[in-house]
């Protein structure tokens, strides 16, 4: 429910826009990936009439364009070999390995952060000003084990792809990270819009780690429903189907009144 929620929020905003909505599947890590997972979602999106104006996008599928992306950024780069359990406790990477300039196996890319001052405009959360150096310093960005990391792909497709996303604000503190990766990189960012994540009554986060139930597809107009609620916005009429559903969403979208805090989800709601 927490993932439609979001998709849900993502589609009205654009749409209302006048814009073309489009699903991209952040694939780029095989050992995350469970068995039937992206058919699952797939099916979950097409039963909610969720459909992407564009053939959905697998970043498993543009490899190359993220060697490219670390090629361009090399120069700014070194390697390093710091284990996590060295760096426990350490809130920014201390700097042991920027000598190393020269690839080595078993060894990440870090990007040198800088000193310079930015910033972005949240669609939900207002201006954000952040300096790399003192917000999250020397980042990875191309794993030990060959891998490009989220931040990278992700600032590479966000700038190249789109002009506004759309996403929990559990993501949030990725924005400052992947824009700043945007500039060296001379892109663009997109313009970014965090809304909150739906949680149980504790605070915790619908994960497959939290044990979240599975999506029932069966009752597409009762989700969609219940998921306009939790954003704050108004029901739609009794009796609509699901296209109807999503036309009077995107009609009566109004992300300023999307709440701080979502209601929290009970899955008693949702027998």
């Amino acid at each position: 429910m927490g993932s439609l929620v979001t998709a849900l929020a993502s589609y009205c905003d654009i749409k209302q826009r006048g814009g073309s909505w489009h699903v991209r599947i952040d694939d780029i890590d095989p050992q995350r990936a469970g068995v039937g997972a992206l058919e699952h979602i797939s099916q979950a999106l097409a039963a909610h009439g969720l459909l992407g104006d564009a053939p959905i996008r697998y970043q498993s599928q543009r490899l190359a364009n993220y060697r490219t992306a670390c090629q361009q950024l090399t120069a700014l780069c070194y390697y390093c070999n710091c284990s996590r359990r060295s760096l426990q406790g350490l809130r920014l990477y201390p700097g042991n390995c920027r000598h190393k300039l020269t690839y080595a196996p078993d060894h990440t890319l870090r990007i040198l952060a800088d000193q310079q001052p930015r910033s972005f405009e949240d669609g939900c959360k207002g201006r954000h000003d952040f300096v790399a150096t003192a917000d999250f310093g020397d980042i990875i960005i191309w794993r030990r084990d060959g891998l490009v990391t989220y931040h990278l792909a992700t600032a590479h497709d966000d700038a190249l792809d789109y002009s506004h996303v759309l996403r929990g604000e559990d993501l949030f503190a990725m924005t400052a990270p992947q824009i700043f990766l945007m500039d060296k990189l001379n892109l663009k960012p997109p313009q970014y819009a965090h809304i909150p994540v739906l949680t149980y009554a504790d605070g915790t986060k619908l994960s497959k780690q939290t044990h979240a139930p599975a999506l029932n597809s069966a009752t597409p107009v009762a989700n969609l429903g219940r998921a306009l609620w939790h954003l704050g916005q108004l029901a739609p009429p009794k009796g609509a189907s699901v296209a109807q559903c999503l036309e009077w969403a995107v009609a009566h979208w109004q992300l300023d009144v999307v709440p701080t805090q979502l209601a929290p989800f009970r899955e008693a709601d949702y027998r």
